[in-house]
């Protein structure tokens, strides 16, 4: 009678058994014991549905997986990675990377009680915008300010405080889409404010505002086409002409700047943009712009303009759900007062140090780094250091490029091949991202700042691309 081999499945421990094991003591201490039992039951889960006849289960192999599911589950998932993509502000990876003296104010604020919303001279209540309305008015000329959560969120608290119900005019020209389907139709809808377009698409006359004007218009809103540009025949009216038109019917006239800069970024050899202070003295009531772009700072969205103006929008209940947390305001604050030494904001502030960085810097860069990771590849890929163009990114100076160096890796077989090796990159335990352009994997090294790490990471690479 031939004897038929036991089921493998009988071969697996029970739960218990599992947690009786001594190197399962140390998970329990390091993961707790709810989430060391539950990555046992996964891990026996897993072995009914896969296990074959004939194979060997022991004690040693069980624990070793428990021990991979432990450590998959406390992986984060928001991670920091090397942004090689060329992109200095890249809003899927997280725009500014902040300044270490930014950092250092979160931090503090996150570890203790902080005087947020309390005034110490007076011990009573305070409000938390005042923590950086007195350096954002001495930064921009304004009379006061106000600051929220992202610059999407000032556009609409501003609309609602001041136009709920009547009507916006807005060039047809200036009616932007942004990232993440944010249009400005939709913005002022939900603000319950009615658009009142003027003009066509690439002509914007003085006319056409005057002429759209009545009794129902709450705001004139012009809107810095930071992420686009119209060329050719094109016409558009100024800010300061706007806001005399908008002094002469008594109505508020908004400058929502986008991205907005403190400093003239020529000083860095970029094209100008208009900076916030221009836009005060150019004579808008309010001006709104993003907080993580161009300034560098954390997420948030300024509002200044008119002392008047800001106390009517701090009034709105809209602004209790919009409001910055403490981490985010002290980051900003410490951010904002880098700006008072305009002279070293490229040593102090990452991003204008990498949009001011020196290309030579970065071609030297490029060719300690293209045998090093040529080594590491192998014959999967051809490496060398090539020239290459970095943007600003986050809708800034969009068909502005700045001149660059990086790494251009090509493989034999091209397509899959190179979309493999890219992710390869990415499964490193510091993520590298890059970009796929030409049939090739590049990597933009404008914005690597720590070459020791980077060169420490790349030899996990070798498993990855030749496995």
């Amino acid at each position: 009678m031939t004897e038929v081999a036991p089921s493998p499945l009988r071969r697996l421990p029970s739960v218990d058994r599992v947690l009786r094991q001594p190197n399962v003591a140390a998970l329990v201490e390091k993961h707790g014991r709810a989430e060391t039992t539950q990555a046992v039951r996964d891990t026996l889960a897993a072995l009914r549905e896969d296990v074959r006849p004939g194979a060997e289960i022991d004690d040693e192999t069980i624990v070793a997986s428990v021990l991979a599911h432990l450590d998959a589950r406390a992986e984060p998932r928001l991670k920091p990675v090397f942004n090689l993509t060329g992109t200095v502000l890249h809003t899927n990876l997280g725009r500014a990377v902040l300044a270490e003296e930014a950092i250092k104010a979160a931090t503090a604020a996150m570890r203790d009680a902080v005087s947020l919303e309390f005034d110490l001279a007076s011990g009573r209540r305070g409000e938390r915008d005042d923590h950086v309305r007195a350096l954002v008015c001495e930064l921009t000329g304004a009379e006061d300010a106000t600051l929220v959560n992202n610059n999407a969120a000032a556009v609409l608290l501003v609309l609602n405080t001041l136009a709920q119900g009547r009507e916006a005019i807005v060039s047809r020209g200036e009616l932007i889409e942004i990232g993440g389907a944010f249009r400005m139709p939709e913005i002022m809808a939900r603000a319950g404010v009615l658009l009142r377009e003027v003009g066509t698409t690439n002509r914007t006359h003085p006319r056409d505002y005057a002429d759209a004007m009545s009794l129902e218009t709450g705001l004139i809103l012009k809107v810095h086409t930071s992420n686009y540009r119209i060329e050719g025949f094109t016409t558009e009216v100024g800010a300061r002409e706007l806001a005399k038109l908008a002094r002469q019917r008594n109505v508020p006239f908004v400058n929502d700047l986008g991205s907005g800069t403190l400093v003239d970024l020529s000083r860095f050899g970029l094209r100008k943009e208009p900076t916030v202070r221009e836009a005060v003295e150019e004579g808008a009531d309010l001006i709104t712009f993003s907080g993580d772009k161009l300034l560098g700072g954390p997420q948030a969205g300024f509002i200044v303009g008119r002392k008047d103006l800001i106390a009517t929008i701090n009034r709105n209940p809209m602004k209790r759900a919009l409001r910055v947390d403490k981490m985010r305001l002290a980051a900003c604050e410490a951010t904002l007062r880098l700006y008072r030494d305009p002279d070293r904001l490229a040593q102090r502030l990452p991003t204008m140090g990498f949009l001011a960085r020196n290309v030579e810097d970065v071609r030297q860069q490029a060719l300690r780094l293209a045998p090093v990771l040529a080594e590491i590849l192998g014959g999967s890929a051809v490496v060398e250091a090539a020239p290459c163009a970095s943007q600003i990114g986050s809708g800034a100076l969009p068909l502005d490029t700045i001149p660059s160096f990086g790494l251009l890796m090509r493989t034999k077989d091209g397509g899959r091949a190179v979309e493999a090796l890219s992710a390869a990159f990415r499964k490193l335990p510091w993520p590298v991202i890059g970009r796929v352009a030409d049939g090739a994997l590049v990597f933009d090294l404008r914005c690597l700042e720590d070459e020791g790490i980077f060169r420490r990471n790349l030899s996990f690479l070798r498993i990855e691309v030749t496995s």
